[in-house]
């Protein structure tokens, strides 16, 4: 076996007690309640989801530019709407934006397999790229317009939307299963609410506000045709 070089072994570790203490700072905000989404925050490598121009910045709780005018969700809000869905071992789930891949790679820790779709293509090929380098195999990424889900492996347990529709889009809610949750930012570019809609046995829904946040717009059929010109790039900051 090869001797592992020491400024290797210093960095490793250096980011391990970084992700320790972001895992910390979110704790203390009174998330990642699930002993399971907090070892999932302790092990996935937030700097590797980023350019390594923005490195240094990578366990901070702020959103970062991940290219193609988009960004990495605020970790708060990543922990915020990964907890809401109440994922159990076994479920089976749709995200909407995949970005660099980091909240897949979470959600991932969490259930059987995730569905992933992103309609930026050097986006959803670098995240599938990283991901299988990390080992995660049960993700399948898609480039396509998430507005309109996946609809070949729904009903899903739960669905999570990293970006900022108009409103619930229809075709996500008929895609889950009925006492499934779904986690979306909703509302204009400056004043989106946080929402979670449980989807009741009866097909009806009930939806519950978890607070105000600005992320990118969902650009797609079901959701903004174009990105809005007051959308701020923050994804997923929290106000």
């Amino acid at each position: 076996m090869s001797p592992v070089d020491p400024d290797v072994a210093r960095a490793a570790r250096g980011a391990a007690e970084a992700r320790k203490a972001l895992a910390a700072r979110l704790r203390a905000m009174g998330l990642l309640k699930d002993p399971r989404l907090l070892a999932a925050f302790e092990s996935i490598p937030r700097h590797l989801f980023i350019p390594k121009a923005f490195e240094s910045q990578a366990y901070g709780d702020s959103a970062l530019p991940i290219g193609e005018g988009q960004t990495i969700t605020q970790p708060a809000n990543v922990a915020r709407s990964v907890e809401l869905l109440d994922l159990k071992p076994g479920a089976k789930v749709l995200e909407i934006g995949t970005g660099s891949g980091y909240q897949t790679a979470i959600l991932a820790c969490l259930c059987q397999h995730v569905f992933s779709l992103e309609r930026i293509p050097t986006l959803a090929a670098g995240a599938l790229k990283l991901l299988g380098a990390l080992g995660i195999r049960n993700v399948s990424v898609k480039v396509f317009d998430g507005s309109y889900g996946w609809g070949d492996h729904g009903p899903y347990d739960g669905i999570v939307v990293a970006a900022a529709a108009p409103e619930v889009p229809a075709p996500l809610l008929n895609q889950l299963k009925g006492g499934g949750r779904l986690v979306i930012p909703a509302g204009p570019p400056e004043r989106q609410r946080l929402l979670l809609v449980w989807k009741l046995p009866n097909g009806n829904t009930r939806t519950e506000d978890a607070g105000e946040v600005s992320f990118v717009p969902l650009v797609g059929k079901f959701g903004y045709t174009a990105a809005p010109e007051r959308a701020r790039p923050a994804g997923g900051e929290r106000k």
